[in-house]
């Protein structure tokens, strides 16, 4: 009985841990409504920007 718990405490165990692997969050190129710059983020930055390309793997809106 002992082991079937430890088999069983090791699986569980290892199904949470895969389930929390990560992945970088995709960047996005944003333009300002007000005065046309454009920003890059991977957030959404509000009112205000509307999305004008993406996604992209990198800060710098590149996908390189």
């Amino acid at each position: 009985m002992k082991t079937v718990s430890r088999v069983a405490g090791l699986a569980i165990a290892l199904l949470v841990a895969w389930s929390l692997q990560a992945a970088p969050a995709p960047w996005y190129q944003w333009q300002s409504l007000a005065t046309g710059r454009y920003l890059c983020s991977a957030i959404n930055p509000g009112d205000g920007w509307k999305l004008h390309s993406g996604p992209y793997t990198n800060g710098a809106c590149r996908n390189d």
